[in-house]
């Protein structure tokens, strides 16, 4: 799955939390949201003067945007895994943090599982 790709499907499936996500999905769209948090900042900042250490309108408008998809393809990358979506409550910790991070990264599951038949790539 190509950048763009991704940014569809994880929009198109906005609220969905069931079902699989492959790596290249997650982290793509993992990737949009760094990016665009990026340039909300620069907005904030060129255009409507606020420093850098504080979030303007345009980054907490993007932030609110993109969070309910965030945490639905982290739900189904969780699934591909066989993992199910309220692993992700460990963010609230440090170290759960790094645990999910190795999560996302691995490996999916080849055949299907609970969660339903593995993604075509």
């Amino acid at each position: 799955m190509d950048f763009q790709t991704s940014i569809k499907t994880c929009f198109n499936k906005y609220a969905v939390f069931s079902g699989r996500a492959s790596r290249s999905e997650f982290w793509w769209f993992f990737l949009f949201g760094i990016l665009g948090g990026i340039i909300a900042a620069i907005i904030d900042v060129m255009i409507f003067g606020y420093s850098v250490e504080v979030t303007g309108p345009i980054g907490w408008i993007f932030t609110i945007v993109l969070i309910l998809p965030s945490f639905a393809v982290g739900a189904r990358r969780l699934h591909d895994t066989d993992k199910t979506g309220w692993w992700q409550l460990l963010y609230i910790t440090i170290i759960g943090g790094l645990l999910l991070i190795i999560w996302f990264a691995t490996m999916a599951e080849k055949k299907k599982n609970r969660y339903g038949p593995p993604v075509k790539k």
